[in-house]
């Protein structure tokens, strides 16, 4: 079980950059795909550019789509992880108080 947690723990922290990486490959591959279009392109040149720009246009906005996604992720992991510490700060103050508690009722049973 301990090992499941670490590993979904691992892929939690690298959701950032997986996402980086995921962009970066989705921009070469476009970039590969309009180069490639416009050497094969049987159109004019006129028409080439303006399918161009139109590509070019469809790129930008599923980049500051995919953006806008992992930025959203990495806001979820980060309220997630932020979340998690202050549960487990506020458990370990309790526990700290419990023990804090039965030292002093220990000294109290033998001091009185």
């Amino acid at each position: 079980m301990e090992n499941i947690s670490q590993e979904q723990e691992y892929y939690g922290e690298n959701t950032g950059l997986n996402a980086i990486r995921f962009l970066a490959g989705v921009l070469v591959g476009s970039l590969a795909g309009a180069s490639v279009m416009l050497f094969m392109a049987p159109q004019s040149g006129k028409e080439t550019r303006a399918l161009l720009k139109k590509k070019s246009i469809e790129l930008r906005d599923q980049t500051t789509e995919a953006v806008e996604d992992a930025v959203a992720q990495t806001r979820a992991k980060a309220h997630q992880i932020t979340t998690e510490v202050h549960e487990k700060a506020v458990e370990a103050q309790h526990r700290g108080q419990t023990m804090i508690d039965k030292q002093k009722e220990r000294v109290s049973a033998h001091v009185g």
